[in-house]
């Protein structure tokens, strides 16, 4: 049957008597768009089409509804034979749509990727966390090539807001409080960002719209211990701490040991044992086991003062496999984040000291020192110079401070030899 379809014909027309049996109405103005009525008396418009190779294809346009009418769906037909003229197949389109490889698909893809698997141990026990926990949840449904950078900022903005915040199963009895924050939400982008870069590089997607999304970048870090007064609280704190058995020996020592070599925290936390060389007075974590080895290829060597051999030598307790500094319960690595937050706070330190601090803060005194860039990337493990860059910048920026301490008296007296008003004048100190 052929006719006109309109609004008052398509809601008119009455379902067949015949069990099973549909009818098929079409279009007069539109050639190929028409409706079919189902024995239930559900209305659906489609497009029927043949394509370049002559076959003969039935789009289903929609069911006949308030968000459909009869005038959207002949709109819709038209665009579809636009798209038939053109070489296109629209039913092709729609199966490749629903076989189109889906963010949580790319996701796995990557994590069983030979990128993924060289690097370090705890940076891809962190991307796992964090791509299960924030980013599978708010993105996974999504086909990976629609995926668009503001549908990422929002799902930034979800993860910073808590929105995926949560207690995680981990084990048998243990449990991870999920949290969220500005921090969380831009590692989970830069995480989704190498899943992205690593596709587009295995010609698997053309885009990564996680490219162009804003995260913070690591500025200069200005909080670090001044003096030895400073470095003086922290050792005396865990001290106290572990006498009155409030801190764990291993998790104090390990606290020290970041102190006194500007080790990463993972790198500590994850030591072992055939890491240490008591011959040579260092540590030489191989390449799978730091964060710059799958770019380099080397080993990461750490030189460890005196102080710091003698941390590690009264780690042995007679079992020299595993993890130098062990946890108190499981086999996993050691955890610091909720020690150093009880130390911190008892220590008095800056506000904004965090862990890694501690590296920060060991850099930049060898900066002020006169240690050199390259002297500076030995000792902290950088594969960059911009990395390194910003303690050189940081010690600049004190030296200039100090000269301006330095040139106030002068400056005093310059003021007082031109009858101007007397300035406070500061006397230096030997350290903030």
């Amino acid at each position: 049957m052929t006719t006109k379809l309109t609004k008052t014909l398509v809601e008119s027309i009455t379902p067949s008597d015949e069990p099973g049996k549909r009818l098929l109405v079409w279009d007069a103005s539109v050639p190929g768009f028409g409706l079919v009525v189902l024995p239930t008396g559900v209305r659906s418009f489609i497009y029927q089409y043949r394509n370049r190779e002559g076959r003969t294809r039935r789009y289903t346009i929609g069911r006949l509804s308030d968000a459909l009418t009869c005038e959207q769906a002949r709109k819709i037909a038209r665009e579809k034979a636009v798209e038939v003229h053109n070489g296109v197949d629209p039913m092709g389109v729609k199966s490749a749509r629903r076989t189109a490889l889906t963010v949580n698909e790319l996701l796995n893809l990557y994590l069983e990727s030979s990128a993924f698997a060289q690097k370090a141990a705890s940076t891809k026990a962190i991307d796992r966390g964090r791509i299960q926990r924030h980013v599978r949840p708010l993105l996974g449904g999504q086909h990976a090539d629609q995926l668009t950078a503001d549908t990422i900022r929002r799902a930034q903005s979800a993860i910073a807001e808590g929105q995926t915040a949560g207690t995680v199963k981990t084990t048998a009895r243990g449990v991870a409080r999920v949290t969220g924050g500005r921090g969380t939400a831009d590692k989970a982008v830069l995480a989704l960002r190498a899943a992205y870069s690593w596709a587009v590089a295995e010609g698997i997607l053309k885009e990564n719209p996680a490219a162009s999304v804003k995260v913070a970048q690591p500025g200069q870090r200005d909080t670090i211990l001044h003096g030895t007064g400073a470095y003086a609280s922290l050792f005396r704190t865990l001290a106290t701490m572990e006498n009155e058995h409030r801190i764990r020996p291993a998790a104090a020592d390990a606290i020290r040991f970041i102190a006194l070599t500007g080790a990463r925290r993972g790198e500590v936390a994850n030591l072992g044992w055939d890491h240490v060389d008591f011959r040579s007075g260092q540590i030489a974590i191989p390449p799978t086991a730091h964060k710059t080895g799958s770019r380099t290829g080397k080993p990461r060597i750490i030189s460890l003062p005196a102080e710091a051999q003698a941390i590690i030598a009264r780690q042995n307790a007679g079992d020299t496999t595993g993890y130098v500094f062990k946890a108190a319960k499981g086999a996993g690595p050691l955890s610091l984040a909720k020690p150093w937050v009880q130390v911190h706070a008892e220590a008095g330190l800056p506000a904004g000291l965090g862990l890694h601090g501690l590296r920060h803060s060991l850099a930049s005194h060898l900066a002020m020192a006169g240690a050199s860039a390259c002297e500076l990337m030995e000792v902290l493990g950088h594969r960059q110079m911009s990395t390194t860059q910003r303690y050189i910048h940081f010690a600049e920026k004190s030296r200039s401070t100090l000269a301006e301490r330095g040139a106030a008296m002068a400056l005093a007296g310059m003021a007082e030899a031109r009858d101007e008003p007397k300035a406070d004048v500061v006397p230096m100190t030997s350290a903030r």
